[in-house]
C-alpha cells in the first residue's frame, strides 16, 4: 500500500503565517501550541490540497494574512502515488479570481489533479455537533467522504447545484420558454443521478467495510449509516436511466408547487446521512457528547480505511484538537490505530502531554505566532 507524505511544507502570507518552510520527515507529525498560536491554520493550508474550501470552509480571502498583499501560497513536496511531485496552490490577489492550482511547477485546471498524488481525511472540533445539526451539515460532510474516494463528486456537486439554480430562475419567470425548463431539468437530472450514485456507492461500502471490522472490545463504538434520499437508494436497485427518467417527471409535475416554493423540493440536494450508535441502536444524536465525538472518530477512521482500498493509497489524516478530548484508554487506542494504519498523520493539541505517549515516535513541533519549531 503507497502512503504519500508531505516532506516539505512552504506558506507564503498564509493566515499568520507570512512565511513557514516546514522539513518534515515523521509519518506521525504533531503541533503543539496556545489557543491562537496558528496550529490550525497548518492544517488548513494541508487541507488546500483537495477540492474545496479547505478544512474551514472559508474565503479565500480570510486566508491570505492580514498585512500582507492579498495573495496567498501554499506549496508542498510530497512523496505521493506517482513519486516525488511539487503541488501548489494559492490565490494571486484579492481581485485575481478564483485560484490557481499547479503541479511540478505547471498549471493544472483544478484541485481534483492533486488526488493522483495524495488524498486527504480530516477530524476537526467544528465538526462535533455533526449528529445533532443541520442536514445540510451532514450533507456535506457526506460529500467529503465521497470525494475522498472519488475526485470528481465535488465537480458533479457544484454543477448540480449551478443546474438548480438556473432551474429555479426559470421558473421564477412565468413567461420562460417551456423548452428552456425541459433543457434544464434534463440537465438536473443527468447530474443528479450521478451525484446520488456516488453518494450510494461510497455509503454501502463504507457501512460494509464498517460491518466487517465490528470489535465489540473497540472503544470507539461502530457507526450504521444509511441515506435518507429517494433516489440515493433507488440507484442501488434500478437501472440508473429509469431513475433519471423518473426524476425528470417528478420535476415536470412538480413545477407549480417549486415555483410557490422558490425552489427544488425533490432532489438529492435534501438528502440527509442517517448515522445510528451500532452498540446502542440509537440514532447518533441521543447519544451522550463523549459518544457522539468516540462515534463520530472512529466513523472517520473506518472512512480513511476506505479511501485506503479504494484509492489504492493511504490518504493523509489531519486531526485537529481530537486528543485533548479523549480520555487515557481511548488517546492511546487512536494513537495504536493510527501508527498501525500507517498513514502520515498531522495532529494539533494546546497540551503537550496530550502526545507523551508517541514523543519519541513522533516529530514535534512548537507552535507560536508565525512560527513553526521542532
Amino acid at each position: 500500500m503507497i502512503s504519500p507524505r508531505i516532506t516539505r511544507l512552504i506558506l507564503t502570507s498564509f493566515r499568520s503565517y507570512p512565511r513557514l518552510d516546514l522539513a518534515v520527515d515523521a509519518g506521525m507529525v504533531v503541533l503543539t501550541g496556545q489557543n491562537g498560536a496558528g496550529k490550525t491554520n497548518v492544517l488548513e493550508a494541508i487541507s488546500l490540497f483537495t477540492q474545496g474550501k479547505g478544512l474551514r470552509r472559508a474565503d479565500l480571502e480570510d486566508m491570505a494574512s492580514e498585512d500582507g498583499p492579498g495573495s496567498f501560497a501554499v506549496a508542498a513536496e510530497v512523496e505521493g502515488a506517482l513519486g516525488p511531485a511539487q503541488l501548489g496552490t494559492g490565490l494571486e490577489g484579492p481581485q485575481s479570481g478564483p485560484r490557481k492550482y499547479r503541479v511540478d511547477r505547471q498549471p493544472v485546471s483544478s484541485a481534483a489533479s492533486f488526488a493522483d498524488h495524495l488524498r486527504l481525511v480530516w477530524l476537526t472540533p467544528s465538526m462535533d455537533g455533526l449528529f445533532s445539526g443541520s442536514a445540510g451539515e451532514r450533507r456535506r460532510f457526506l460529500d467529503r467522504l465521497v470525494l475522498a474516494v472519488d475526485a470528481g463528486h465535488g465537480t458533479r456537486v457544484n454543477a448540480l447545484e449551478r443546474a438548480l439554480r438556473s432551474r429555479n430562475r426559470l421558473l421564477e419567470d412565468p413567461r420562460a420558454d417551456q423548452r428552456w425548463l425541459d433543457a434544464a431539468e434534463h440537465e438536473v437530472a443527468d447530474l443528479a443521478i450521478a451525484v446520488a450514485a456516488s453518494r450510494a456507492d461510497t455509503v454501502r461500502r463504507l457501512a460494509g467495510l464498517i460491518e466487517e471490522e465490528i470489535d465489540p472490545a473497540s472503544p470507539f463504538p461502530h457507526a450504521r449509516i444509511a441515506l435518507d434520499g429517494a433516489i440515493e437508494n433507488a440507484v442501488l436497485d434500478e437501472p440508473a436511466l429509469a431513475v433519471e427518467e423518473r426524476y425528470r417527471q417528478t420535476l415536470r409535475e412538480g413545477r407549480p408547487r417549486d415555483r410557490a416554493a422558490g425552489r427544488t423540493l425533490d432532489g438529492p440536494h435534501l438528502t440527509d446521512l442517517l448515522v445510528v450508535h451500532g452498540p446502542k441502536g440509537i440514532a447518533a444524536e441521543r447519544a451522550s457528547t463523549g459518544e457522539q465525538k468516540a462515534l463520530l472518530l472512529g466513523l472517520v477512521l473506518a472512512h480513511a480505511r476506505l479511501v485506503a482500498r479504494l484509492a489504492g493509497m493511504t490518504p493523509i489524516v489531519l486531526l485537529d484538537e481530537v486528543a485533548a478530548h479523549l480520555d487515557p484508554m481511548r488517546r492511546a487506542a487512536l494513537y495504536g490505530r493510527l501508527e498501525s494504519f500507517g498513514a502520515q498523520v498531522w495532529l494539533t493539541g494546546a497540551d503537550p502531554s496530550a502526545f507523551e505517549a508517541i514523543a519519541g515516535r513522533a516529530a514535534v513541533y512548537r507552535v507560536t505566532p508565525g512560527r513553526v519549531e521542532g
